[in-house]
């Protein structure tokens, strides 16, 4: 019985041991490995392994607090938002199989809906960023150094998309600045083109002095260039090569960079470049012949000054080049489009100004420079009819005055007849010519030049006194002014109507 009642003693005090060993183990977790090891009878193998246990949890505890990483940067974590929240992964699991079905079979005409808004968001957005590329990146910017670039993309930002004069006008100036410390060529392409891009800008906004005075300065420094430059030939200071003399000659590139070069353009020499400063200079004068003209402007004096030194600058280069022949390098002069568009513009001046017999001749010669397949000739045309119907026809000379002039001069002087009938037959000849046009070359302009030269025809017919013709013309016109939408014309066949009905009462008053 006390055998028994010893093992009885001897188990209780195992479970109170076994309890204790439990009981301690809430603190500290490496109080569970030593209390069960001191109080549990363990292997040892099964000692070992947990000992070793115990020293790696040890040591992972003792290394936890220096390799905690550093929180990220909030700009990190702004971009890591963005791109989870742009993230199209839930858009597209929610377009597989079996989702795609089950969302057709609740909702067909909303998955419907969202797919065509899908498509149209995305479509969008491809625009935007073809638009942005080829924009913002294209020549225009990528052959200026990365900062003017930037001065002038914002330039252009706040000129067109986003408009702020003040802030437009900033960055205009800070690209010009730059332009200047970088050392760039005033008279390159791409400083002449910034400013011109500045007076275009001006004149957007109405700024028209401020225009003026850019495209002023401009030429003003342009012309500077072309006379030093001529001097400097008459003083013999440049070669035939159009260089200066005792200049050194650029070396031909080798390896490499002479594979490269072969896509490069030649660099210009001072003829070249005296040519294509002097074709701009002609552009900037013809444009501010324009400007002057402006009803905001009306200084009718400089727009005649500033265009016939255009005329006669392009007349006297081709005279030069016809006399002296091409020089190395100097290139094609001014397209034959170009020089009738610097004629056209002095004889609309002329035409303003009321001096026909001036403008006839300078829209004759526009018109045999202009492509026969364009809209713009029958323009021309009909503004040639209106200058040759207009002209003033001098009386009958006197006694005295007759013996004084010759007789070949008398004989060669037009009569009002004369003049009608060639100016009745360019009106027609500009309606031929605007209902020839066809296919890409036809533009609203043909349109209108058709409907202009049926006005015209009435007009010389009222001039002649055929006013059943001319109302018959002023009819047309009318008809054709309103199915086009073309305003003008549909007031000036108005008016021609207007002067018929009231053309035989003033005659029989």
């Amino acid at each position: 019985m006390s055998a028994s009642r010893t093992a009885t003693i001897l188990s209780s005090s195992e479970s109170i041991l076994r309890a204790r060993c439990i009981h301690q183990r809430s603190p500290r977790r490496l109080a569970l490995f030593s209390t069960r090891i001191g109080c549990a009878q363990v292997p040892r193998p099964d000692a070992a392994i947990i000992h070793n246990l115990q020293q790696w949890r040890h040591q992972s505890s003792a290394r936890e607090p220096s390799e905690q990483k550093p929180p990220l940067p909030p700009s990190k974590l702004l971009l890591r938002a963005l791109r989870e929240g742009l993230s199209l992964r839930p858009i597209l699991s929610a377009f597989r199989g079996q989702s795609l079905r089950t969302l057709f079979r609740q909702s067909p005409e909303e998955l419907v809906i969202a797919i065509i808004l899908l498509c149209v968001v995305t479509g969008i957005s491809i625009y935007v960023g073809y638009a942005y590329f080829s924009y913002f990146q294209s020549r225009q910017f990528t052959r200026f150094p990365p900062q003017i670039a930037k001065s002038l993309r914002r330039a252009l930002y706040y000129s067109n998309y986003a408009p702020d004069p003040k802030l437009a006008l900033k960055y205009y100036k800070i690209a010009l600045e730059q332009c200047s410390e970088a050392g760039l060529d005033p008279f390159s392409d791409e400083v002449m083109g910034l400013k011109i891009q500045l007076a275009a800008w001006f004149e957007k906004i109405g700024s028209y002095r401020n225009s003026i005075e850019v495209l002023e300065s401009l030429l003003r420094d342009s012309k500077k260039w072309v006379e030093v430059m001529e001097k400097s030939v008459r003083d013999g200071l440049v070669d035939s090569s159009g260089k200066f003399v005792g200049a050194p000659k650029p070396q031909p590139p080798t390896g490499e960079e002479g594979d490269e070069s072969e896509t490069h353009t030649i660099p210009e020499n001072l003829w070249a470049k005296r040519t294509r400063i002097l074709g701009k200079s002609v552009g900037i004068s013809v444009k501010l012949g324009e400007l002057y003209s402006d009803e905001h402007v009306l200084q009718g004096d400089s727009a005649g000054e500033h265009l016939v030194w255009a005329v006669e600058t392009v007349l006297k280069e081709l005279q030069r080049r016809q006399v002296e022949g091409v020089k190395e390098g100097e290139g094609d002069w001014m397209t034959p489009e170009q020089i009738g568009g610097a004629l056209e513009a002095l004889g609309n001046h002329y035409e303003s100004k009321s001096q026909y017999y001036l403008s006839a001749p300078l829209f004759l010669q526009a018109i045999s420079l202009s492509p026969p397949n364009s809209c713009h000739t029958a323009v021309l045309m009909n503004n040639l009819a209106i200058s040759l119907a207009q002209q003033p026809v001098q009386g009958p000379l006197e006694p005295s005055q007759t013996s004084q002039a010759s007789g070949s001069n008398v004989a060669a002087r037009p009569t009002r007849s004369t003049l009608l009938a060639s100016a009745r037959s360019w009106a027609l000849q500009a309606q031929k010519a605007a209902e020839k046009v066809q296919g890409e070359d036809r533009t609203d302009e043909c349109d209108e030049a058709c409907a202009v030269a049926l006005c015209n025809l009435g007009d010389i017919a009222a001039m002649a006194g055929d006013i059943d013709e001319a109302r018959r013309r002023f009819n047309e016109s009318l008809s054709l002014s309103r199915r086009i939408a073309f305003e003008q014309g549909t007031l000036q066949a108005q008016e021609g109507l207007q002067r018929l009905s009231t053309k035989p009462s003033a005659e029989s008053t």
